[in-house]
C-alpha cells in the first residue's frame, strides 16, 4: 500500500497515483473477498467454477502490482521500517486476530508466527519477496530463474514454516512485476488491448467451467508439492508451467480491461489491503450460515456481499477505525534517524545514488505511483 508523500529533495509533490494500478487493486479485492464468501459454497456448480477460475489469477494481480510498486525498494534505513510497519507488525496482529474465533469457539489456540495461518500468508510471503528485490534486479534473466525455482519447488514437500510453498510457487508473478515498466503498462492501454483483454477473460471464464471438475483445486492454490496432489514430478512440472503461464496471461488480460482513468473506486483501491486482511472476518461468520446458502441464490448472494464488503472494507472510516492494526504507528520502536552534515561541496544524495546504480536498469522505482524516490 503506497501514499502519497511530499518529495522533500526537490519541494515538489510526488508524483500522482497510477488510477490503471488502483482501480486494478480494487477489482481484484472485490474478487478475493468474493472468491472467500463463496468458498464454503463450491457444491453448487457455478460456484465451482467461479471459484476455479478466479484463484487462477486474483491474487498472481495483487502479487504483479505488489511486485511493480516494490522496485524501489533498498536496504536504506527509511525502505526497511516500512517494511517492518507495513508487513511484520501486521502479520503478527493478524495471526494473533485470526487465532482468538478457533480459542472462543472450539476452545483451541493455536499461534505460530512461522506457519501463516488463513490470510495472512500473503503478508509473509510478501515479507519474503520484499526482502529479495535487489537480488532479483541484479540477475541477467529473472524472470527465468524465479520460473525454475517455482517449477523445482514442487517437486519437494516443502514445509508449511514460512509459507514455503506459496512463496516459491506464486514468487515468478512478483518477479514479474519487478520488471514491468510504465512503459509496458502504456501498452496494456487502449481499445484494442481491451477488446483483446475481454476476449481472454471471457475464453478463460468459459474453459473454467468446462475443466473445473476435471482440475484438482490444489493446483490453484499453491500449497502442496505435486506428490501431495497426486502426479509424478513430470507431470505436476507441465501443469504448475501451465498454471503460470494461464496466471501470466490472465493478470495481463485483466489490466488491459481495467479503466486507466480515475474512477469512483479509485480511491478505494489504494487501501485495499483493510479489505484483505479484515474480511475475513466476515467469512468466518457467514460459514456459519452454509446449509442455507448452498444453492444458486446464496451463491449469487455471496458474490454481491463480496462486493459491497469490499468496498465498505476500503472507506475512510473504516481506515481511522483499524489503521491501529493494518498500518500501525511503530516509530517509537526505532531510532531518530540522522541527517547527513552538509560540508562545503558536499551533494546530497550523491552517495545514495552511487549506492543504488547498480538498479538503476530499472526506471521508474514506483515513484509514479505516489512514491516519493527518497528513503522512508
Amino acid at each position: 500500500m503506497t501514499v502519497t508523500v511530499p518529495a522533500r529533495t526537490s519541494g515538489t509533490a510526488a508524483p500522482a497515483r497510477d488510477p490503471l494500478l488502483d482501480n486494478a487493486k480494487f477489482l481484484a479485492i472485490v474478487l478475493v473477498v468474493s472468491g472467500h464468501l463463496v468458498e464454503d459454497l463450491r457444491d453448487v456448480p457455478a460456484a465451482h467454477a467461479l471459484y476455479f477460475y478466479v484463484y487462477l489469477f486474483h491474487m498472481p494481480l495483487f502479487i504483479v502490482i505488489s511486485g511493480y510498486l516494490s522496485r524501489n525498494f533498498t536496504f536504506s534505513a527509511g525502505k526497511a521500517r516500512k517494511l517492518i510497519s507495513g508487513l511484520a507488525v501486521p502479520y503478527v496482529i493478524f495471526e494473533v486476530a485470526y487465532s482468538l474465533p478457533r480459542y472462543f469457539l472450539y476452545g483451541k489456540l493455536e499461534i505460530s508466527l512461522l506457519d501463516p495461518y488463513y490470510l495472512t500468508w500473503f503478508l509473509m510471503s510478501l515479507f519474503l519477496w520484499r526482502l529479495s528485490t535487489p537480488v532479483w534486479q541484479q540477475l541477467r534473466h529473472p524472470l527465468v530463474v524465479a520460473v525454475g525455482l517455482s517449477l523445482l519447488s514442487g517437486t519437494s514437500a516443502l514445509p508449511d514454516e514460512l509459507s514455503m510453498n506459496r512463496t516459491f510457487g506464486l514468487l515468478p508473478f512478483y518477479v514479474l512485476g519487478l520488471m514491468l515498466t510504465p512503459g509496458h503498462l502504456e501498452l496494456l492501454r487502449g481499445r484494442v488491448a481491451a477488446i483483446t483483454g475481454g476476449a481472454v477473460l471471457a475464453a478463460a471464464l468459459a474453459g473454467a467451467f468446462a475443466v473445473h471438475r476435471l482440475v484438482p483445486t490444489e493446483w490453484i492454490r499453491w500449497r502442496h508439492s505435486n506428490h501431495q496432489i497426486g502426479v509424478d514430478d513430470l507431470t505436476g512440472t507441465l501443469i504448475r508451467l501451465a498454471m503460470l503461464a494461464a496466471g501470466f496471461l490472465l493478470v495481463l488480460a485483466f489490466l488491459a480491461l481495467t479503466p486507466d482513468r480515475r474512477t469512483w473506486f479509485s480511491g478505494l483501491g489504494a487501501a485495499t489491503m483493510y479489505a484483505y486482511l479484515l474480511h475475513g472476518f466476515a467469512v468466518k461468520v457467514t460459514e456459519r450460515f452454509h446449509d442455507a446458502l448452498v444453492n444458486p441464490l446464496g451463491v449469487a448472494a455471496m458474490v454481491l456481499l463480496g462486493a459491497v464488503l469490499a468496498a465498505v472494507l476500503c472507506t475512510s472510516p473504516v481506515r481511522r477505525a483499524f489503521r491501529w492494526a493494518v498500518e500501525p504507528d511503530v516509530s517509537w520502536a526505532f531510532t531518530t534517524l540522522r541527517r547527513p552534515s552538509r560540508r562545503p561541496g558536499h551533494r546530497p544524495g550523491r552517495r545514495r545514488a552511487e549506492l543504488q546504480r547498480p538498479y538503476a536498469r530499472f526506471p521508474g522505482d514506483g515513484a509514479e505511483h505516489g512514491e516519493a524516490r527518497n528513503p522512508g
